[in-house]
């Protein structure tokens, strides 16, 4: 079969690779000038930087690609594990350095309240059978009520309906550890206090795998599987924006037009774009039954971002490569982007410095990093024109007064991205950097399906489809969907 992929994200990697390894013929059609999608890198007077997701916590799936192909991981990039995986920094002083050793959880515990260290004992133990449901679900797709009814009793049992929040503060009396064991939906869009409790699931297999880095950083990786993906014979063909998805009178997507105008022929479509962009820009509506512009307009969708990338001539050594800055309200917080939607004044922060693990993404002396605020999605009717230089300043500044001293003298090259760059250059509805929300009501069966509903020969892999956002879950779209493909062909 011939194939084309729309968009060279970590999904459309995935599936690319599975299926020209399995003798399919895969081009890969890419918008931007550089391949890795979300996962874009950025090189500024001497600083590297990741523009998207750095934290690598299913290892095994790289690996899996690899194999499939006949070759090894270590022999295209190099995968190291952190210690700690990231340090919790709370505005009261109190740090709580995460990482897989049991011990050291139980002694940061201890630190912030020697009572509820029982509490995550038993917390841990009621997490191994969300983890083992949830683990089972990752790779699976939910395209028939069938695929659901069985996972449902199961569901019941683990009382989905609750969110992770509510899971943690089962077993956790002190606010700032129910924060700490409740935080990771964050990582892929979610809401803590409306995401389903099987995403707590995420602490489990960061205990069971740990939590990685590329070296090189996370584009390194985008270009060992894309080295990859052309040793095995697929193609890659960037600045090739497509503008249609071609579907025939049978209702069978049949190729995809591009912005210059060539047609490329293909026997099924994969596309990595947003879920919601694709229906809404690349389809026709005759040929949408159930995604209509109605539906798509009116399911939930993930927070946007703001990302500040900036280096600066001198290094923070205090600082670990992954730093979560609690600010001052969580719920609140929370409740102003998901709920609200607006702009709050205060914000909490994931802080990235890739270069205490590898130095050589800055010049010697520097140190290389990015700064991420979550802020709602652009139903906020935020002026971000306006809006972004005063909101960088604002970061910066709460970075200098508590954590990076002099931080502004030692700015030396900087760039920030914020909501309208996720609407306009990464193609994605209402600038959602995670796509479609993970809430219970937009999961499994419920979320968008691998194998679209409208189009035959038509696919979906990436955060908006099952199972979500997140490296571990775009690249099982990507199994999924190679899966589904080489089924029907055969």
């Amino acid at each position: 079969m011939k194939i084309v992929v729309i968009g060279s994200g970590f999904g459309g990697l995935s599936a690319a690779i599975r299926l020209q390894a399995k003798g399919h013929q895969v081009v890969i059609v890419e918008k931007r000038d550089k391949p890795g999608g979300r996962a874009y890198v950025y090189e500024l007077d001497g600083f590297k930087f990741d523009a998207g997701p750095t934290i690598i916590t299913a290892p095994w799936l790289i690996d899996e690609l690899f194999q499939i192909a006949g070759k090894k991981t270590e022999d295209y990039v190099k995968l190291v594990k952190l210690n700690p995986f990231y340090n919790i920094r709370f505005e009261d002083g109190l740090v709580f350095h995460y990482n897989d050793d049991k011990q050291n959880l139980l002694e940061q515990i201890r630190k912030f309240n020697p009572d509820e260290v029982e509490g995550y004992k038993k917390f841990a133990s009621s997490l191994n059978e969300i983890y083992r449901v949830g683990f089972e679900l990752i790779d699976k797709p939910f395209s028939t009520w069938g695929d659901m009814l069985r996972v449902i009793p199961q569901m019941i049992k683990l009382r989905s309906d609750r969110s992770v929040y509510k899971f943690a503060s089962k077993f956790f009396k002190d606010e700032r550890l129910r924060i700490c064991f409740s935080f990771h939906p964050l990582l892929i869009g979610g809401n803590p206090f409306t995401s389903t409790s099987i995403y707590a699931m995420i602490h489990q297999l960061e205990q069971e795998f740990g939590v990685w880095f590329a070296m090189g950083g996370t584009g390194a990786l985008v270009n060992a599987l894309c080295r990859l993906f052309n040793e095995i014979g697929g193609e890659i063909r960037l600045n090739a924006e497509v503008s249609e998805i071609s579907v025939n009178h049978k209702g069978e997507a049949e190729g995809v037009y591009l912005k210059s105008g060539e047609f490329i022929k293909a026997d099924a479509v994969i596309s990595n774009a947003d879920v919601a962009w694709t229906y809404l820009k690349l389809i026709k509506a005759q040929f949408r039954k159930k995604y209509t512009d109605k539906k798509i307009k009116s399911m939930s969708y993930s927070m946007s971002l703001f990302v500040y990338y900036f280096g600066t001539d001198r290094k923070y050594e205090q600082m670990a490569h992954h730093e979560i800055l609690m600010g001052p309200r969580y719920k609140g917080l929370l409740d102003d982007i998901f709920k609200y939607k607006r702009l709050a004044n205060d914000f909490s922060l994931y802080l990235h410095r890739p270069t205490a693990t590898d130095p050589t993404l800055a010049p010697s002396g520097c140190d290389c990093w990015y700064v991420l605020s979550p802020v709602p999605h652009l139903e906020s009717k935020t002026d971000w024109k306006t809006v972004a230089p005063i909101y960088r300043d604002k970061i910066v500044r709460y970075l200098e007064e508590r954590y990076l001293p002099n931080l502004s003298k030692h700015i030396v090259v900087d760039h920030w991205i914020d909501p309208l760059h996720f609407q306009d250059v990464l193609n994605s509805y209402l600038g959602s950097a995670f796509s479609v929300e993970p809430i219970l009501s937009q999961s499994a069966y419920f979320r968008p399906h691998n194998k679209s509903e409208d189009v035959k020969n038509l696919y979906f892999v990436g955060a908006g489809t099952h199972p979500g956002a997140g490296l571990p879950g775009v690249m099982s779209s990507g199994k999924i969907v190679a899966n589904m493909i080489c089924a029907t062909k055969n």
